[in-house]
């Protein structure tokens, strides 16, 4: 019976339609048939993956799970799906960020196409993907990065009811071979948000000068440079303060998919390195009978594995979305920034373990921890993921709203409504329902009855108040914000063990995790220099130590063993 992991052996999701399984199965086989030996060979030799682009057009791969059912036309499997989009993420981390990446900036250069009514604009793309293209988003700048405030992408008048458009981008992924770039930049001559626009060029155009690749990687990350190219009104997808609105609302969709790359990168290192670790002896004993090596390959199971509860439960938030209720909003972060970071953690943990081997050129562990690391810098610093988060603290720990639960979502249906968000403010007014709910289904776990303890003082801390100060010292929302995450994040793991019926062992370690980790946060947040005597002493009476049980230790460490040996990618 398949485990909660990815594997390709048994790799058989009948949660999707046919053609979507035939999809993510080719996709494995593909890989699984060119080997490990050429996967780290091309990663080592910073070797482009054209190969894998020419897999993905032969295959209509991205021209099906990446356009929507409005430009479909007979294609029935075409449709913007997210459960789908997730699936696909993952398996691609699962074999380098080097295929997952441009996948997830095609998705980005597709987020303002489909959120435009430009339906010329939205037909060629449409093609575009048709013919095995990819898309890119070019959006940051290299004095700016993402500041999307100070574009010096200008659009100069024509006269002629045009633009030319010059100015430079700066780390655009796929900017080498996009035939659709979504480019953000300003009107010269005109003040304010009205001034911002969105349009489209092509990387084949000869006004489109690929300047290098900045990193020195087998991904393409590309410096590009526009010099009076030629905009008309059918490459104008946004203008204004919606060009504004679809940057943000792009990286709402796009920058989900990060979580679910790094889950793959981790599933595939947990494999090699318990393998690895389990057959190997050292003074007379397997690397697994020393203790720190099974309590660092348990935390690091339980730590993946609520990150792959947490991701798949906030699926079905971004499939039920729509105006009335915009709960993703907080969820889309936690995910980029929480989920992200606990499968880096994940993998440092792994690399601990098997020590020198992460470094031996033909290990898939030297790939993951190169790859691992830029995922949550993909979305900027945690910084500014978790500022965002602490918008949303108030209503989120002090619930005055009412929602209906949220089922499961996997029916094969398209996720308009990410393409429609509105306007990109309004984040006071998003209600949550009851966090409490879902950790009174579980009180009966000992861990999540104790972590259930420091949740509600951390009510308790805000209530007593955050001072002006404190609120404008990022060093200080920083530890506030790790400790309202865990909050959040616990919910979301225990309403999705709840719908899967995760096994309850686990579960319990992974809030004898939690529960560690959120007296860290909380001595960080003693330590910090605006902390008052007062939030002190509440730090010191927040910390708890977990519920040992040494039975369902080893039980959670069986799970683990058990899959030594289970897969091996193909030489």
């Amino acid at each position: 019976m398949p485990g909660p992991l990815f594997s390709p052996a048994d790799y058989d999701p009948a949660r999707f339609d046919p053609e979507t399984r035939r999809l993510l199965r080719a996709t494995i086989d593909w890989f699984e048939a060119r080997g490990k030996r050429a996967l780290v060979a091309d990663f080592h030799a910073k070797r482009f993956h054209a190969d894998f682009l020419r897999f993905a057009a032969q295959e209509q791969l991205f021209a099906t799970l990446l356009t929507p059912r409005a430009e479909a036309g007979r294609a029935a499997d075409k449709r913007w799906d997210t459960a789908r989009i997730a699936a696909l993420s993952e398996i691609l981390g699962f074999y380098g960020l080097s295929y997952w990446y441009p996948w997830q900036v095609t998705i980005l250069g597709l987020g303002p196409v489909w959120q435009s009514g430009n339906q010329t604009a939205r037909a060629r793309t449409a093609a575009v993907l048709d013919e095995g293209g990819v898309c890119a988003f070019g959006l940051s700048e290299r004095d700016h990065g993402a500041d999307i405030y100070a574009t010096d992408m200008v659009l100069t008048p024509d006269g002629q009811g045009g633009y030319r458009a010059t100015g430079g981008k700066y780390y655009i992924g796929n900017g080498n071979v996009a035939r659709v770039v979504s480019v953000f930049g300003r009107v010269e001559g005109v003040e304010g948000p009205d001034a911002y626009v969105f349009f489209t060029a092509d990387s084949a155009h000869p006004n489109y000068h690929l300047v290098r690749n900045v990193v020195p990687q087998q991904i393409y990350v590309s410096e590009f440079r526009l010099e009076d190219y030629p905009v008309t009104a059918d490459d104008i997808l946004h203008s204004g303060p919606a060009a504004f609105d679809a940057a943000l609302n792009t990286v709402n969709i796009g920058k989900f998919n990060l979580s679910f790359g790094g889950i793959g990168i981790a599933e595939h290192s947990l494999y090699e390195s318990i393998t690895h670790a389990h057959n190997r002896v050292l003074y007379g004993n397997r690397v697994t009978d020393f203790p720190h090596v099974r309590a660092q390959f348990v935390e690091a199971y339980t730590r993946l594995l609520a990150a792959k509860l947490f991701c798949d439960r906030a699926v079905d938030y971004f499939r039920s979305a729509n105006p009335d209720d915009r709960r993703y909003l907080l969820f889309n972060p936690v995910t980029k920034m929480k989920a992200t970071t606990e499968t880096e953690r994940v993998v440092n943990l792994l690399t601990d373990i098997v020590a020198a081997k992460s470094f031996e050129a033909d290990s898939y562990l030297t790939v993951a921890a190169a790859d691992i690391r830029g995922l949550p810098k993909l979305e900027g610093t945690v910084a500014v993921n978790m500022a965002l988060i602490l918008k949303f603290l108030p209503q989120y720990l002090f619930p005055q709203g009412t929602h209906a639960d949220i089922p499961t979502r996997q029916a094969p249906e398209d996720d308009a409504f990410l393409f429609r968000q509105g306007p990109a403010r309004g984040l006071s007014a998003i209600t949550f329902a009851d966090w409490r709910e879902a950790y009174r289904t579980f009180q009966h776990i000992p861990n999540v009855a104790v972590f259930s303890e420091q949740a509600d003082a951390l009510t308790a801390l805000v209530t007593a108040g955050i001072t002006p100060d404190q609120a404008k010292d990022l060093d200080f929302a920083i530890a506030l914000g790790e400790l309202f995450t865990l909050v959040v994040y616990g919910q979301l793991i225990l309403e999705q063990a709840e719908l899967t019926g995760t096994d309850t062992q686990a579960l319990d370690q992974i809030f004898a995790t939690f529960t560690d980790d959120f007296s860290r946060y909380a001595t960080a947040l003693h330590g910090k220099p605006s902390s008052t005597a007062a939030q002190q002493k509440w730090a010191l009476s927040a910390i708890r130590k977990p519920d040992v049980d040494h039975d369902r230790f080893n039980a959670v460490w069986n799970q683990v063993v058990a899959l030594s040996g289970t897969y091996e990618m193909k030489p």
